[in-house]
């Protein structure tokens, strides 16, 4: 009986213990949130809103412990409107990671709280501090969740969905402590508002621990998924680069089998040496970046676009049968053909290209094959003056399988 009463004694916590565990929490994520900052520069602002996001939250809950010792309804106030700004720049900087701002609506939220206090007053503060001001911090978190659920279109990471998750659990437990946790307090007694209480502060701690974690990982991931995206891009005219074209279009032939057709064309800029001699590498790259955006604009945004050697792109048409895919490469040919570049001191460049074009057959091709037998057709179109378009022929294609 005595070995009970010393364990269930050891597991009670009381809640000044949870109130430093919790600043505890919240300053280690604000410090780690920093640190952070000096591994991902490119997300340095936003970062650094969330470490005073966290920061601003421990000193809230500090002042919070401490508010009785300021007169009237005065240290209830201050430590609420602190708590909840903490809240609010978390939910700044979630929103930064968006290219969002709430500051308004940030302002709003804080100037009718403090307003809510003051009608409160010192005979109000208890109910005011136990019901009524959870009401922002689940605004504010339930907008955070909201933020992190939108994404504004990028990648989703398992790291920005348990943020979403533990953001959503968080204004989801305020709403009950506002609106729900009053009519069952006064059912069910005082014992029942410690209970919820200590709930409340176990929970808080979760999440100062948790949120701050999972959005670091969001970062992470996004710095790793532009890192690799960097790895497959053509510095120059952001492109895919070769290893890129290679990986995606064999994924891609194989998703697709022998059944859906599927076309490549082989791209070759027309006499570029002499460009580059005569007006400088500069002006060439101008040529290349102009190509680029013209076949973008030409093939759309389904084709498999790279570069793959100095002045050699390729493209890969998923769903274009011979005619389509013979189509869609004299439609290129004509545009960039009608196209002037600017060279360094203003003259006019105008080049040409070649293309190549190879259409799947029957049997399913590799990517391999599509390119040696599109290469052969875009030799030919080169040796007829370029400017053109070249079918490859099926002894072409079968000699390249």
């Amino acid at each position: 009986m005595y070995r009970r009463s010393a364990l269930t004694s050891a597991m009670h916590v009381d809640l000044n213990t949870l109130y430093l565990l919790l600043i505890g929490t919240l300053l280690a994520s604000a410090l780690m949130t920093l640190w952070e900052r000096r591994v991902h520069p490119k997300r340095s602002r936003e970062l650094g809103i969330l470490a005073a996001g966290f920061a601003t939250l421990a000193l809230g809950c500090a002042a919070a412990s401490w508010r009785h010792a300021l007169p009237g309804a005065l240290g209830s106030a201050l430590s609420n409107l602190v708590i909840v700004s903490g809240y609010l720049l978390v939910l700044h900087g979630v929103a930064a990671l968006n290219g969002r701002s709430h500051v308004r609506l940030s302002l709003a939220v804080l100037v009718l709280l403090a307003l809510a206090w003051v009608i409160a007053g010192a005979k109000w503060q208890e109910v005011m501090w136990m019901y009524p001001s959870a009401i922002p911090i689940s605004i504010a978190s339930g907008m955070t969740s909201f933020e992190l659920a939108r994404g504004d279109g990028r990648k989703r990471f398992q790291g920005q969905q348990i943020a979403m998750l533990v953001a959503g659990a968080h204004c989801v437990l305020y709403a009950f402590r506002a609106l729900i946790l009053p009519w069952l307090v006064a059912k069910f007694g005082f014992d029942f508002l410690m209970t919820a209480s200590k709930v409340t502060m176990y929970e808080g701690v979760l999440y100062s621990v948790v949120l701050p974690m999972t959005l670091l990982r969001l970062v992470r991931d996004e710095s790793h998924g532009q890192l690799l995206q960097e790895s497959q891009t053509d510095f120059l005219t952001a492109l895919g680069n070769r290893r890129w074209f290679f990986e995606q279009g064999a994924r891609m032939i194989r998703e697709r089998g022998a059944t859906r057709p599927i076309a490549l064309l082989a791209i070759d800029l027309d006499h570029f040496k002499k460009i580059n001699d005569r007006h400088g590498h500069e002006t060439g790259d101008r040529v290349l970046k102009s190509f680029a955006d013209i076949a973008r604009s030409v093939l759309g945004p389904e084709t498999l676009l790279a570069r793959i050697g100095g002045e050699e792109f390729a493209a890969l048409l998923p769903g274009y049968d011979a005619f389509q895919a013979k189509e869609a490469g004299e439609s290129l040919v004509q545009a960039f053909g009608e196209t002037i570049t600017l060279s360094a001191n203003g003259a006019g460049i105008q080049a040409t290209v070649s293309i190549g074009v190879a259409q799947s057959g029957g049997d399913a091709p590799t990517l391999d094959d599509l390119l040696a037998a599109a290469d052969h057709a875009l030799y030919r179109a080169k040796s007829l003056g370029g400017n053109r378009l070249e079918e490859a022929h099926a002894d072409a294609r079968s000699a390249a399988a």
